[in-house]
């Protein structure tokens, strides 16, 4: 991506907390990346249905239909650096596993990602261990995976976001969308630093996604609390000393020390 994204978020009721206000902006932002997953997803789904039809298993060239809408989607969202749809290994009738995906490189181009996913040859080829594919796999619902170094596509410490991609009740594989970690910082950071306390959003995992808190790192783990129960509830929470927001509807939880 050629520049840093600036804040976005929903503007925040009266009588919120200084907390869930903070946890609702950080929602708006990443729903519009989810937005971007949501489309991919959706024209993924009617491509596959399409082929389903037609009683033939898809194959690497039915996946070429999705790149308009993939380009399109890289354009429109700032945030997003890369996006695509990631077959499950043995959807395809030509290739053992797949990724269809599309990137926009340092210069603003942009491009697909090419590589050997051989698994005589490449380390690659079994993605399915990922959190970005394994959680919607198993949970059925969307992830945050991350940060990480992206060695797969840009090698860039980045978040990826993910659904899984259903057709006629069975998981043919992920829809996702790549951030850059510092341009999520860029927007995030801000909104945290507002925060009495010491804040930092976290994963399902307790994987720290993003940190105004030099005690709690990028990328490191929060441990103690279920995380992916304070995502379940509707409100917040508190554990030993730390109180617990959901960002409503994305899974990641804003977590603020007591001040």
């Amino acid at each position: 991506m050629s520049r840093s994204p600036g804040p976005v978020g929903a503007a925040a009721t009266l009588d919120a907390t200084p907390e869930a206000a903070v946890a609702a902006q950080v929602r708006s932002t990443l729903e519009t990346v989810f937005e971007a997953v949501a489309e991919t997803r959706a024209d993924t789904a009617a491509l596959l249905t399409r082929v389903v039809a037609q009683d033939r298993r898809p194959a690497t060239v039915d996946l070429a239909a999705l790149r308009p809408g993939l380009h399109l989607r890289l354009a429109r969202q700032e945030l997003v650096s890369g996006v695509g749809f990631v077959a499950a290994p043995g959807l395809l009738s030509d290739v053992p596993a797949w990724l269809e995906w599309w990137q926009t490189g340092s210069d603003g181009d942009v491009r697909p990602l090419l590589l050997d996913l051989d698994p005589q040859y490449s380390a690659y080829s079994d993605y399915t261990h990922w959190d970005w594919f394994a959680l919607p796999r198993d949970t059925g619902q969307r992830a945050v995976a991350g940060p990480y170094v992206d060695y797969l596509c840009s090698d860039e410490y980045s978040l990826t976001l993910s659904a899984p991609v259903h057709v006629e009740g069975r998981f043919v594989g992920v829809a996702a969308a790549d951030v850059y970690l510092r341009h999520f910082e860029a927007t995030v950071i801000p909104l945290l630093q507002r925060l009495p306390g010491a804040a930092h959003l976290v994963n399902a995992r307790g994987r720290v996604a993003a940190s105004a808190d030099p005690a709690h790192l990028a990328g490191s783990l929060t441990k103690g609390p279920d995380f992916g129960a304070a995502l379940a509830g509707a409100r917040g929470a508190h554990f030993g000393g730390m109180r617990l927001v959901p960002c409503d509807g994305v899974p990641l939880v804003l977590v603020v020390l007591d001040s």
